[in-house]
């Protein structure tokens, strides 16, 4: 693809997710735009922002606190942004975004150096077979101005959805 179309194709995904619009799962973005300084994102899980679910295998009946391994091809990643629109902001220092995930049983992070960078969610964290949780998007290095955000997440039990 020449850089021509490269740089359109990115325009327009910039845009769309500045303007809130869902970039389609099939968008051409074919490089990450690398994190920078002073810029707004979003922070995706599954590539969704409001809704998202991460699916736990959790084997056996069902009981209270009982925990399972988040299901492999899960992704969490992040978008451009208007500040003005909510969400996280880089700072003044900011050039990644360490994606923690909630505490449970295991803790873990991975690390986006670019937005549109899909990361996989490890296969080895254990995660609630049920409830909601709280993925937190924090620049690094941070800074005074830097801002972090947050996505809500919902833990659905494969072995016992429909």
């Amino acid at each position: 693809m020449s850089l021509a179309a490269r740089l359109l194709t990115t325009c327009l995904a910039v845009s769309a997710a500045a303007l809130g619009l869902a970039v389609p799962a099939g968008a051409a973005v074919v490089d990450p735009l690398p994190i920078g300084p002073n810029q707004g994102f979003t922070g995706q899980v599954n590539k969704v922002h409001v809704g998202a679910v991460i699916t736990v295998f959790c084997p056996g009946p069902a009981f209270p606190g009982q925990t399972g391994h988040p299901v492999g091809g899960q992704t969490v990643s992040a978008v451009p942004g208007a500040v003005s629109t909510g969400g996280g902001y880089t700072g003044s220092l900011g050039r990644s975004i360490v994606v923690i995930f909630p505490p449970t049983a295991t803790t873990g992070s991975v690390t986006l150096t670019g937005y549109y960078e899909y990361q996989p969610i490890p296969t080895t964290l254990l995660f609630p077979c049920s409830g909601t949780g709280t993925v937190l998007y924090r620049p690094e290095p941070t800074s005074m101005t830097a801002r972090d955000d947050t996505v809500t997440v919902t833990f659905e039990n494969i072995a016992v959805s429909p």
